[in-house]
């Protein structure tokens, strides 16, 4: 076959993680499922109708059918390429002023044929079985991106979710406040009018008051957004989710420790990757199916077929005697030498798209390193945040009390 055979691009391979931390494993993550670690039973309902009704991700299982019925046309292009199954019945009329018109002709009578033709390119060069080479990849590839819309539409899933059950959270804490404020607001108000306070208390009271009471319409406008960006994930138009979210629920709590592997085992994991890969796989063999067109290309004919007429000397009664048979077949080739460069640069085109696919194989698998370093120092330095906070609210929240 012409045209070079595929080898997966070398990239530089990380060793270790950059950060390390107790919250951190390194053993190979124990179920695929992992939106079942945060133990939320409505997460799993949203992700399991996701999976069902997603539009999006429908789109992306349609592309693997299209590619597998390509993969089809490709394998059938190995075999006779030209079959036609033909027949007609003419009633024929030769003119008598014809040049060749002779008073001894039948210039009236039926004509009756029936037939089967073949054209079979052989694949002397490889351009089928580079094609189906490709084709392959291809379908692979589909099967990778559906893969990939996949765990895109979890984490999507996910994020939404927990991004409900804060603006939930944050509406509650602000009603709170709200009370706070108001009561706070009473006694200044009392203070102010028997003398043991000035206005300014008064007001400051109010103002504090006023700004946590408008945070309320712009907590309800994100959630509201939301929740019409859950119902988009779901395949459905934007509806009221109470239904399906039930009353404001706890925010989901990450697992203790999380579990990443090696990143070597991120290259094998990550469908982006793999479909990264599988395109540069498809284009290198169409440069073979390229190339192919620079030779000549060979095949066999062949047709077999019954004719007869009505004449005196035959009728339609004899149509499948053996003295209607008649046939040809033979080998032929064709060669286009005059195409002025277009060929070799067709050549170069495949080449150069090659190229471009190990190039961003390449930036794929970087770009996959980078979005596991961040996720990491992002967990770790997210649960040392969280410790703080976590101070500083039971702080607040004596503070209040003594308030």
């Amino acid at each position: 076959m012409l045209g070079p055979d595929f080898v997966k691009p070398e990239v530089a391979e990380e060793t270790s993680w950059l950060d390390e931390s107790p919250d951190i494993s390194r053993t190979p993550p124990a179920q695929a499922e992992w939106w079942k670690l945060f133990n939320d039973p409505v997460l799993d309902m949203l992700i399991e109708k996701a999976y069902k009704q997603n539009l999006s991700l429908q789109i992306a299982g349609l592309r693997i059918l299209e590619a597998r019925a390509q993969l089809g046309i490709a394998v059938g292009l190995q075999y006779p390429q030209s079959q036609t199954i033909s027949g007609s019945a003419s009633a024929v009329g030769l003119s008598e002023n014809s040049p060749n018109s002779s008073p001894l002709m039948d210039d009236s009578f039926r004509n009756y044929q029936a037939g089967f033709d073949a054209a079979w390119e052989l694949d002397f060069w490889g351009r089928f079985r580079r094609g189906i080479e490709s084709a392959d990849a291809n379908l692979s590839a589909t099967v990778a991106d559906y893969d990939n819309a996949l765990v895109s539409l979890t984490a999507e899933v996910a994020r939404v979710y927990v991004d409900i059950r804060i603006r939930e959270e944050l509406l509650r804490i602000t009603h709170d406040n709200i009370e706070l404020q108001q009561q706070s607001l009473r006694i200044a108000s009392v203070r102010f009018r028997n003398g043991a306070t000035t206005e300014l208390d008064v007001q400051q009271a109010t103002s504090n008051l006023a700004d946590t009471r408008a945070q309320v319409p712009l907590l309800e406008r994100q959630l509201r957004r939301s929740k019409n960006a859950l119902s988009i994930l779901l395949g459905m138009p934007p509806a009221e989710l109470t239904d399906i979210l039930g009353e404001p629920g706890t925010i989901p709590a990450a697992p203790e420790q999380v579990a990443i592997g090696i990143p070597a085992e991120l290259l094998r994991r990550r469908p982006d990757v793999r479909q990264a890969e599988l395109q540069a796989a498809s284009q290198s063999a169409l440069i073979g199916v390229a190339e192919a067109d620079l030779y000549p290309r060979f095949s066999l004919f062949g047709s077999v077929g019954f004719q007869t007429s009505d004449t005196g000397s035959s009728s339609a009664s004899d149509m499948f005697d053996s003295d209607s048979l008649g046939y040809s077949l033979g080998p032929a080739f064709s060669w286009n030498i005059l195409n002025y460069g277009r060929l070799k640069n067709n050549v170069r085109v495949q080449d150069a798209r090659y190229q471009q696919a190990i190039v961003n194989y390449q930036n794929t698998v970087l770009g996959a390193y980078q979005e596991v370093e961040d996720a990491i120092i992002g967990f770790i330095q997210a649960r040392k945040e969280s410790d703080i906070r976590a101070e500083g609210t039971h702080a607040a929240r004596r503070s209040s009390q003594i308030a």
